[in-house]
């Protein structure tokens, strides 16, 4: 059976339902943390700190691997702020990366610490990754495609852009995007 794969699924996710699912589909066991229960229930600095836990003493290495999906990518940028550049290959779909409304449904969103990432990346302090692929939907309102291009072009990183998705990437692209991603055949670099 493959190496293990490290999740962060979005808000309110399972490690066993979704994204979750289509790695175990694939072969691969799956690790992290879900986004509810106890591990919700912590503040957001506490979050951070066990997902940085986790990954320094578990999935520090070469080999490791990373998904994080929408608010777990937010956590997951937030814990590497905090280590070394991360070595292992990182995979970010829809990812949080700061504030964000939406007029037309009246949503908005102020994540702790929503300026923080973009402050780091500014400042060139911010520790980045040596091998994180990205993917935002051209329409998504919650992880803004600009927001997310600007971050990245800050970090050195290249984003994929989805045209006409929305945050909700879908099945059959996510898919083909798993496909190669787990094969390491790209790692966003």
């Amino acid at each position: 059976m493959p190496h293990s794969i490290y999740y962060l699924p979005g808000y309110g996710g399972r490690l066993s339902t979704g994204l979750g699912e289509a790695l175990h589909s694939r072969g691969y066991d799956i690790a992290g943390r879900e986004t509810v229960g106890e591990f919700k229930s912590l503040p957001f600095q506490e979050q951070v700190a066990v997902v940085g836990q986790d990954l320094t003493s578990l999935y520090w290495h070469a080999d490791a691997r990373v998904i994080a999906n929408s608010f777990g990518a937010y956590l997951f940028l937030h814990a590497q702020a905090q280590t070394a550049p991360y070595i292992g290959r990182v995979l970010l779909l829809s990812p949080i990366v700061g504030e964000f409304s939406n007029e037309e449904t009246l949503m908005n969103f102020i994540p702790p610490r929503s300026g923080r990432l973009q402050e780091l990346a500014q400042s060139g302090k911010y520790p980045i990754p040596k091998h994180c692929e990205i993917h935002v939907g051209e329409h998504d309102w919650q992880s803004i495609p600009q927001d997310v291009v600007a971050l990245a072009g800050l970090l050195g990183l290249k984003v994929t852009v989805v045209p006409g998705a929305g945050h909700m990437l879908g099945k059959g692209y996510v898919g083909a995007v798993l496909d190669v991603w787990l094969d390491g055949k790209y790692d966003g670099t």
